[in-house]
């Protein structure tokens, strides 16, 4: 049989204080659920080892059980076992996620023939061409990794390569670099999560050794991407045309260098960085004239929902604008806010409050933990905290 355990006075009143404090708060701490849940993510990637699969699926069903717990408890009870499941799920996440991507990693450098197809082009810091090939083979060697990306030396420009081409060089590739000082930037992990197994050069010629093909669906997208890029360029001359198709297509490949440093020293290179400034602009634009075309006709007007109509319209605009911009890892981020803000109006509900940063947030982790040992993500959402918060001042 079970007994109840009867609370001296004292520290029923304490509870009942506590309790009422956590009902009184409770909106206030829903903004805290992604701060919890990314310190569990930004553990799992400062733990001093990795987690063996048993270890992870053992949190897993701990946090489960932990949040199966939840529902039966209330108030102050209920913060303090939020906190545990809640570091516990970002844990599990994040290493789910590590496991999810794993794939071969170069172990020596590998100096031959390599083929593969190519993925998208892009430039290197030192303004060279840059190929990311996909189904990679390097010949004499039996476990090649995913991806690798090959940098041109030799070569001003791409000639006509494009994506979806099937090359063949002589590369120098070897596994990617780790922090070049203690506590700094590991491209190892950056590289991990991308599937980049090999990082190399070539300075021979890259040639074409089979017809292009556009599949999967991410080349032709890709090849798509890079046709575009080219039109704008053609039509706008020099650098006009090579920032519009940067801010369009996320094809920086042509944008002059000393452009890139004057963008710099102004601190305006972001603009280069297809984010939140872009896709805020341009789902504001398509939901403004789709609203304001709609209620010049007062038919339309007085007997449907215009508005609901408009964020349909920008969500639509978004999802296209984030496909053709090459869905870098900034731009999702700002896709999901913006689609967070849409999907309130869909539900009549306010677009620009905390809480739907902390919505968007909690999406981003949940899908990227990775990110939340990214600078990217804390200037981002510490600039749009920031903002939403004046606005609702």
């Amino acid at each position: 049989m079970f007994r109840t355990v009867a609370h001296p006075p004292t520290t029923r009143r304490v509870i009942d204080r506590l309790d009422d404090a956590v009902w009184s708060a409770r909106r206030r701490l829903a903004l805290w659920i992604p701060f919890v849940f990314g310190a569990g993510a930004a553990l799992y990637f400062a733990w001093s080892g990795e987690p063996g699969a048993g270890q992870l699926w053992a949190l897993a069903a701990a946090t489960l059980l932990g949040a199966g717990l939840l529902a039966w408890t209330g108030g102050a009870r209920l913060a303090a076992l939020a906190v545990p499941v809640l570091l516990g799920l970002g844990f599990v996440d994040a290493g789910f996620r590590a496991r999810t991507v794993a794939a071969p990693v170069l172990s020596s450098q590998f100096d031959g023939t390599i083929t593969g197809q190519i993925v998208s082009l892009s430039r290197s810091s030192s303004n060279h061409p840059r190929l990311l090939l996909r189904a990679p083979v390097l010949y004499g060697l039996d476990d090649a990794p995913r991806h690798v990306r090959i940098t041109l030396v030799e070569r001003a420009g791409f000639g006509d390569l494009a994506p979806g081409d099937w090359v063949m060089a002589r590369a120098r590739i070897g596994p990617p670099g780790g922090p070049v000082e203690p506590g700094g930037f590991d491209f190892r992990r950056l590289a991990w999560f991308q599937q980049l197994g090999g990082i190399g050069y070539t300075d021979q010629p890259v040639l074409r050794f089979q017809p292009r093909t556009l599949d999967p669906p991410s080349i032709a997208l890709n090849h798509l991407r890079h046709r575009l890029a080219g039109h704008i360029r053609r039509q706008a001359q020099g650098n006009a045309g090579a920032f519009a198709a940067a801010i369009l297509t996320g094809d920086r490949s042509a944008v002059d260098p000393a452009v890139t440093e004057d963008l710099r020293a102004t601190n305006l290179a972001h603009l280069l960085a297809i984010s939140g400034l872009h896709m805020g602009l341009l789902t504001a634009f398509v939901f403004l004239v789709v609203r304001g075309g709609l209620a010049l006709l007062p038919g339309v007007a007085l007997h449907h929902p215009i508005k609901t109509w408009a964020a349909c319209a920008a969500l639509i605009a978004s999802v296209g604008y984030l496909a053709l911009s090459g869905a870098s890892v900034a731009t999702q981020r700002a896709f999901i806010m913006a689609a967070v803000a849409r999907v309130a109006i869909l539900l009549d509900r306010p677009a620009l409050t905390l809480r739907s940063v902390a919505i968007a947030a909690g999406i981003i982790i949940a899908l990227r933990p990775e990110s939340v040992i990214q600078a990217g993500f804390h200037l981002s959402f510490a600039a749009t905290a920031a903002l939403v918060a004046v606005f609702g001042c």
